[in-house]
């Protein structure tokens, strides 16, 4: 699958496609958003049954605060390091981002990271990583060797930083705006001066001009004015 093909296939899957949402797999280089979070093939890709310190957020290690968040986004662009990724779609999260697992090579990046003891894992939508951050916590790997909010309690403390995009108002058709001048007739027109009335100007009905031609209540031929 080329890169254009699977951004236009992701498109899709954004819309809600279903029949495509079982088959979603994009495959590229990919660069590192946060410490869960991928930009490949025009998409962000979330990783799926983890959740890494957000960018901004910070933790507090051996009494001075550590840029844990930062060390998180810095952990996983080491783990991808230019090498194709592969992404099998799971679903899409609140955000529109697809929720995947991802590969490089046979090694999984959301194990990869919670090893590092930089991501969390999330035993509500898989139990996949518990055991690899049983022994991340045993070791005081990363954040385990820190005092840190979880992810999710950080992002609710920050509601701006991290609302969700609004849905899109459906824009009705542009419309011109009813004229609020109105003759009942060209006689009308005629007696107030207006005509002939143009296209688009106040008080121009299709009612009144007979030929079409975008010009109401023009003179008739050989008509004095």
């Amino acid at each position: 699958m080329s890169y254009s093909r699977a951004s236009l296939l992701f498109i899709c899957l954004s819309l809600g496609w279903p029949s495509l949402a079982q088959a979603a797999v994009i495959r590229g280089p990919a660069t590192a958003v946060d410490g869960d979070t991928l930009a490949m093939t025009g998409a962000r890709v979330r990783l799926f049954g983890i959740d890494a310190p957000e960018k901004s957020q910070t933790c507090a290690r051996a009494g001075e605060t550590w840029a844990c968040g930062q060390e998180a986004t810095a952990v996983l662009a080491r783990l991808i390091n230019g090498k194709e990724v592969s992404c099998q779609q799971i679903s899409i999260d609140r955000y529109g981002r697809m929720v995947a697992k991802c590969t490089v090579g046979n090694r999984d990046l959301a194990e990869m990271m919670v090893r590092a003891g930089m991501a969390i894992a999330l035993p509500q939508f898989s139990d996949a990583y518990s055991a690899p951050e049983t022994g991340a916590k045993a070791m005081k790997a990363g954040i385990w060797s820190s005092e840190f909010q979880t992810p999710a309690d950080y992002r609710a403390a920050h509601p701006r930083e991290f609302a969700p995009p609004k849905p899109r108002a459906r824009v009705a058709a542009e419309r011109p705006a009813r004229s609020q001048v109105y003759y009942r007739n060209c006689r009308e027109a005629w007696a107030a001066g207006a005509a002939p009335i143009y296209r688009g100007q106040p008080g121009y009905r299709p009612e009144m001009d007979g030929d079409n031609d975008g010009v109401a209540c023009e003179p008739y031929r050989g008509r004095r004015r």
